[in-house]
């Protein structure tokens, strides 16, 4: 799934710690790792044995160093009279983007990016609200909820000097539900038409209701690009995207950095203190630590709950915090043999074709353990795909499948197959992924698994995910506030990021139920019974949701980190 993030760990415990749109972590630093893996096998198992079996204290908890669990430090926005303008701000990222083009983009760290240039219709608040950016309102919906009038902000410029209007938004729709590979396709919904009735006016036109679309359209989905650069790079548009934002693309080094420029045609340029800002790929979380710490990198994603601590207690940093509204999980392939977006098919895999191993893979993996014992209890148990702060979840959405290994064990007999059952997983070949999968390898052995790692640089891990080329993916989604962003895409029939290649009618009719519902009830008693019908067939198993934990140098002002885990920089500068 390329979408989501990949885990951050606690050295210390070799365990691991948190993972984005989808997505995950590539490679740069990555090189200890295959090698050692059998050799810290045995200190992973003995740390969740301990785990298991006795109460866990997280590491730092009794001298006071743990930070607060839970508690939100987004950040503040600058205070103009307190910044100055110009300067470089170099922020070190966990992992390197994929496309930078909206429409087939599906990682978190590609929306870091995004996020100073390809500004969107609506945007999300510090408490995960809705609001108006380039639209001026929110959108009128009609009483039968078949039509969504949106108004335009005036006077925007694309950063290649075009107009942003209703014609270039009608543009940038069209291209994601039809263009071949698009990750917007399914978010944007029974889409029938757009009109341009003038040029500072979208009406959108639904076939049937659709709740979830306001939510797609403060994402990916919702950002305007250039029509005369679509015109001109089609599917290349990722090789020099142009959108209307505070900042405007560069130049890239694949593996190693992006570069962005201060846009002079935005239309709040006053608002922007930077003249640039460079994204710097470090794979490694104690890397970017020591980037952060030394000055080389003024911002750093992705902290280590091993490093947030002593970084906190560091007069010149600061460590925002926020709750994800996404999961880290397993992907289990179960139909996806010809590449996401063909017809599903069911595979010849014992794991594949019976949901008993899928359910003893799940009872197989302690949640609690890792929680406790990896991520020093920063991060929080997940068992489904709905965050428990969302509006829409309920008891019935945050049920958890008890750990059993012997009942895993069990279900194997049942399904008749001999122990230990062999499954391949591919996953990020960095420190943080690795020692995640360490964690598991040796947590599933007691229910009757042998799991088998197989590390991949993290471009080819995407690769191989869209391809159906593996058996098990570890890979995490960063989430989005109206739960149908991160449910459909990866288990409904239809949905663009099903890479898992689930299909299950009955699960395709209480998702289209959801999203044609406006009774909020309504959806809510809906997607419980969508997650308690995924517990039974297990095409991804929901292991945590992270925190967001986020380094920033006291001489910046003005970087925030939100709920959706995108870190805002583009409003930021330099202290005076």
């Amino acid at each position: 799934m390329p979408r989501r993030t990949p885990p951050l760990l606690n050295r210390s415990s070799w365990l691991p710690r948190r993972l984005d749109d989808a997505l995950r972590t590539p490679l740069r630093h990555a090189s200890r790792s295959v090698r050692s893996t059998g050799a810290v096998v045995g200190v992973v198992a003995l740390a969740i044995i301990g785990a298991a079996c006795s109460p866990v204290e997280p590491a730092g908890e009794q001298s006071g160093e743990q930070p607060s669990s839970g508690q939100d430090v987004f950040g503040d926005a600058a205070d103009p009279a307190a910044v100055k303008n110009g300067g470089t701000l170099t922020v070190a990222l966990s992992a390197d983007p994929d496309k930078l083009d909206p429409t087939l983009s599906r990682s978190l760290y590609s929306r870091y990016v995004f996020h100073t240039m390809c500004e969107k219709l609506y945007d999300l608040g510090p408490d995960a609200k809705i609001k108006p950016q380039l639209a001026t309102a929110l959108p009128d919906i009609s009483p039968d909820g078949l039509s969504l009038t949106i108004p335009l902000r005036e006077g925007v410029k694309f950063a290649d000097g075009g107009t942003l209007d209703s014609a270039a938004v009608k543009v940038s729709i069209n291209r994601g539900l039809t263009l071949a590979g698009s990750g917007r396709k399914s978010e944007l919904g029974p889409i029938s038409s757009i009109e341009t009735p003038d040029p500072k006016t979208v009406v959108i036109k639904l076939s049937k209701p659709f709740a979830p679309l306001t939510a797609a359209l403060a994402d990916r989905a919702g950002m305007i690009l250039s029509p005369a650069a679509v015109e001109k790079l089609g599917a290349n548009f990722s090789t020099a995207p142009v959108c209307a934002g505070p900042f405007k693309f560069a130049n890239r080094v694949a593996q190693n950095s992006i570069k962005v420029v201060k846009d002079p045609l935005y239309y709040d340029a006053a608002k922007v203190h930077l003249d640039a800002i460079e994204y710097r790929i470090i794979t490694d979380s104690s890397i970017r630590s020591a980037n952060l710490r030394s000055g080389d990198a003024q911002v750093a994603d992705s902290l280590s709950s091993q490093d947030a601590p002593t970084l906190q207690k560091d007069s010149s940093l600061t460590v925002l915090q926020s709750q994800s509204l996404g999961y880290q999980g397993l992907t289990i392939n179960i139909g996806n043999a010809s590449g996401i977006g063909n017809p599903t098919k069911q595979l010849d895999t014992p794991i594949a074709k019976d949901a008993r191993i899928r359910q003893a893979l799940e009872a197989s993996i302690d949640r609690e353990a890792l929680v406790k014992s990896i991520f020093n209890g920063l991060n929080t148990v997940a068992c489904s795909p709905i965050s428990p702060k969302s509006e829409f979840s309920s008891d019935a959405a945050q049920a958890c499948p008890a750990h059993d290994p012997a009942k895993a064990k069990e279900l194997l007999g049942q399904a008749g197959v001999s122990t230990p059952y062999k499954v391949t997983m591919i996953t990020s070949n960095n420190p943080d992924s690795l020692r995640l999968a360490q964690a598991l390898q040796a947590m599933v052995k007691e229910g009757g698994f042998e799991l088998i790692i197989k590390p991949v640089e993290y471009a080819s891990l995407l690769d191989q995910q869209d391809r159906g080329d593996f058996e098990l993916l570890q890979l995490g989604w960063s989430g989005r506030v109206d739960p149908d962003a991160n449910i459909f895409n990866f288990v409904g029939s239809e949905g663009s990021q099903n890479v898992a290649g689930y299909n299950s009618p009955e699960v395709d009719k209480l998702l289209t139920d959801a999203r044609q519902s406006k009774d909020k009830a309504q959806r809510v008693q809906l997607y419980g019974q969508v997650v308690a019908k995924l517990q039974q067939d297990d095409p991804l198993i929901y292991l945590y949701r992270q925190r967001n934990l986020t380094g920033v140098t006291k001489k910046v002002l003005g970087v925030q980190t939100y709920p959706d885990g995108v870190i805002r920089t583009a409003f930021a500068g330099y202290a005076k």
